[in-house]
C-alpha cells in the first residue's frame, strides 16, 4: 500500500526549512550545502569540503570517524583503506550524531531522505520491518561507487533548486536502532551525492523534533545558517557535536539577570576550543575542552577544523581539583573568580565534601579573614585541593585537518602533523603568535608546537 506523505511530513519539513534558512533560502548559499560526503584522494579518510557554510555539519562528521579510527590503529595505518571501510566509518559516524540528538526517554529516530519511491513506507509513515530497495535504485547506486571521488566532487558543483528539494524530501520514522543502521547502509551512496550533507542535517533535525530544538536555542528567530555567508550557528554545531541545540559552549546552564542560558550539560565524546574565546566574545566549558577523546573541532571566526592527538593521556578522566574548578564556577556565573560566602555550603554540597553549618561557618571564616562577603577561587583552591601532580604530558603529537583544498597547500587534503610542547612559563607566550596558536592556547595557555615543513596549517 503506497503512502502519500500527508501535510504532517509537509509542515515538518516547511518548519525544519525556516528554522535553517529563514523565511526566504537564498540560493547561492543553499548551493553552497549542496554536497556529499566525499573522502580526499590524498587522505582518504578525510572529508573534502568544497564550498564554506558547510563545515557546521562536515567537521563534526570528520571529528566522528577520526574518533572511532583513532580506537582502531595510528594514522599511518589509515592510508590503506578500502571504499567499504570508508562507507563503514561515515555510517558509523553518522549514526552516532542521529543518536544522541534523539530523546534519550523516547527515542525515535527521523531519517529525511530524497526522491525516495513512497512504497518503501507503511500506510502510517514508519519504516516497514526490512527497508526495501527498488532493483534499479540498488543497481544505480552500485554503478555510483565505480566513480572516481574527482567525478563526484564535479558532479556536486551543478546548480541546484532549494523548492525542488523540499519537494522531494521523505522521512521514514523508526524506534529502531538497528533500522537506523540498515537505512543508513542502504543509502549510503546518497549520503555520497550531491544533497548528502544536508539529508544528513535534516535528519539531525528531524530527529531532535522542533520543539526541542526551540526549547535550546535561545533565539528561535535567527536562522541556524546565516543567510549571507552560509555559515552554521552555534546552536546548529552543538547539535551536530553533541545533540543538543544549545547556543552557548560554557559547562550547564547559567542564570544572567535573571535570563536562563542553556549550557552543554555533560562531558563530550568530541571536544570543542574556540578562537573567539581569545577575544572574550565566548567561554567554552570544560565539558567540550576536555572530552573523553582526544579530538577537538577548532572554531575560527568563519570555518570550522579538526585537531586530534594519538596521545590519549591529553583525555585522562577529570581530576577532583578540575571538578572542584567547574562546579565554584557554576555559582560564579559572571566569571569573577569569587563568590559570595553565603554559597560556600552549596559548592561544598555539590562536590560532596562536608558541609554542615558549624564547619562551614569556621571555613567562611578563615577563607574570608577580611569579611568582605566574598571567597576567591584560587582560596578556596588552596584549602581543599592543593595543587596535583601534572596529568598531561609536556610533549605530544598533534594533527591537524582543514576540509577546504584552498587552505590546504596544493590544494591537497591531507592531515597536518606537528610535536606541541607544554613550556614551564605560564604566562602566555605571545611572540610570534598566530590564530593556530591562539586558539589552542585556550585549552593548554603555555603550548608551543612545531609542524612539520614549518609550515601551520590553516584555522580558515
Amino acid at each position: 500500500m503506497a503512502h502519500n506523505p500527508g501535510s504532517v511530513d509537509e509542515d515538518l519539513i516547511k518548519e525544519i526549512k525556516v528554522l535553517l534558512w529563514g523565511n526566504n533560502v537564498k540560493e547561492d548559499v543553499f548551493n553552497r550545502w549542496a554536497q556529499g560526503f566525499q573522502f580526499s584522494t590524498d587522505e582518504p579518510t578525510a572529508l573534502v569540503q568544497l564550498e564554506g557554510g558547510p563545515c557546521a555539519v562536515i567537521a563534526p562528521v570528520q571529528a566522528y570517524i577520526i574518533k572511532n579510527l583513532l580506537l582502531k590503529g595510528p594514522p599511518d595505518t589509515w592510508k590503506n583503506i578500502t571504499n567499504d571501510e570508508q562507507n563503514e566509518l561515515l555510517i558509523k559516524s553518522t549514526m552516532e550524531i542521529i543518536l544522541q540528538a534523539a530523546d534519550s526517554q523516547f527515542p525515535r529516530y527521523s531519517l529525511v531522505n530524497f526522491n525516495i519511491n513512497d512504497d518503501n513506507l507503511m500506510p502510517n509513515g514508519e519504516l516497514s520491518q526490512t527497508v526495501p530497495s527498488p532493483v534499479n535504485e540498488t543497481m544505480n547506486e552500485t554503478e555510483n561507487t565505480k566513480q572516481s571521488d574527482s567525478t563526484r566532487i564535479d558532479s556536486s558543483k551543478t546548480t541546484f533548486d532549494s523548492n525542488y528539494f523540499h519537494s522531494r524530501l521523505r522521512i521514514y520514522t523508526t524506534m529502531n536502532i538497528d533500522d537506523v543502521k540498515k537505512y543508513l547502509t542502504m543509502k549510503i551512496n546518497t549520503l555520497k551525492e550531491p544533497f548528502g550533507v544536508l539529508l544528513l542535517l535534516y535528519t539531525v533535525v528531524c530527529t531532535k523534533g522542533i520543539p526541542g530544538m526551540h526549547s535550546e536555542m535561545s533565539d528561535q528567530t535567527e536562522p541556524a545558517i546565516d543567510s549571507t555567508y552560509g555559515y552554521g550557528s552555534q546552536s546548529l554545531i552543538n547539535l551536530m557535536l553533541t545533540g543538543r541545540a544549545v547556543s552557548h559552549v560554557w559547562d550547564h546552564d547559567q542564570d544572567v539577570g535573571g535570563l536562563k542560558l542553556r549550557g552543554i550539560d555533560k562531558q563530550n565524546a568530541i571536544g570543542f576550543l574556540a578562537f573567539l574565546e581569545h577575544l572574550r566574545f565566548c567561554e567554552v566549558g570544560t565539558f567540550l575542552k576536555s572530552p573523553s577523546h582526544p579530538v577537538w573541532v577548532l572554531g575560527s571566526e568563519t570555518h570550522l577544523t579538526v585537531l586530534f592527538s594519538t596521545d590519549r593521556r591529553l583525555v585522562s578522566p577529570e581530576t577532583p581539583a578540575e571538578q572542584a574548578r567547574r562546579v565554584f564556577k557554576r555559582f560564579d556565573p559572571e566569571g569573577n573568580n569569587f563568590i559570595p560566602t553565603n554559597l560556600l555550603q552549596d559548592v561544598l554540597a555539590e562536590l560532596d565534601l562536608v558541609a554542615d553549618t558549624e564547619y562551614v561557618d569556621i571555613m567562611r571564616k578563615k577563607l574570608d579573614c577580611e569579611s568582605l562577603g566574598i571567597i576567591l577561587l584560587a582560596s578556596f583552591m588552596d584549602e581543599f585541593f592543593p595543587e596535583e601532580p601534572r596529568t598531561c604530558p609536556d610533549t605530544f603529537p598533534l594533527l591537524h585537518y582543514n576540509g577546504l583544498p584552498r587552505s590546504n597547500p596544493d590544494n591537497c587534503i591531507v592531515y597536518r602533523a606537528g610535536e606541541a610542547v607544554l613550556l614551564e612559563c605560564t604566562v602566555k607566550c605571545i611572540l610570534d603568535s598566530n590564530p593556530m596558536l591562539t586558539v589552542l592556547q585556550t585549552k593548554w595557555p603555555s603550548i608551543e608546537i612545531q609542524w612539520n615543513g614549518n609550515i601551520t596549517p590553516s584555522l580558515n
